[in-house]
């Protein structure tokens, strides 16, 4: 289990490298390969304890990936549009916000999947996940939200997770 924990996060964080070196046909590209699996490979041995709890190849399921590539373009609309609501709110001579923290309950029970749905929801401007917490065997976020259209913790929740929720949690079954 070990060894397939460490190959796992080897491919992952060598394919990572691939995607950040992004020129190819550089003359020394041998050498950012090389370069590429000898970090892939240490960072295998020391992160796998903390990335895989169980199956060593969870993210490498078709149907995980599928979800994923078909996600990207959708959250860059949201975050396109969050932007321009943003900008348009800094810009505008009257600061037209109204600042609180809200409490919304989600429905993810996957680490993973909490993570990546705090992260869609403090990347998208004008929200930012503070913290998440279990109450009652229920999944709590408080958000701080540059616009409180509501307290009422439903339709917060369905305002600021939106279609986030049903996309992380295709992702991370």
């Amino acid at each position: 289990m070990k060894a397939k924990s460490v190959f796992s996060t080897a491919i992952l964080s060598f394919l990572l490298w691939l995607i950040y070196i992004g020129s190819y046909s550089a003359p020394n590209i041998g050498e950012e390969l090389i370069g590429g699996i000898i970090v892939s490979i240490f960072v295998g041995i020391f992160s796998s304890s903390y990335l895989i709890n169980e199956d060593p190849f969870w993210m490498f399921k078709k149907s995980r990936i599928l979800w994923l590539i078909l996600f990207i373009p959708y959250y860059t609309v949201e975050l396109v549009k969050a932007n321009w609501d943003v900008a348009k709110r800094a810009l505008s001579p009257n600061l037209n916000i109204n600042p609180g923290i809200v409490k919304i309950k989600t429905e993810l029970k996957s680490n993973y999947g909490l993570a990546m749905l705090a992260n869609c929801i403090t990347l998208t401007p004008g929200t930012i996940a503070m913290n998440i917490v279990e109450e009652k065997g229920m999944i709590y976020m408080y958000i701080h939200w540059i616009d409180v259209k509501t307290e009422e913790e439903k339709e917060a929740s369905n305002i600021i997770k939106g279609a986030f929720e049903p996309w992380v949690r295709r992702i991370f079954i």
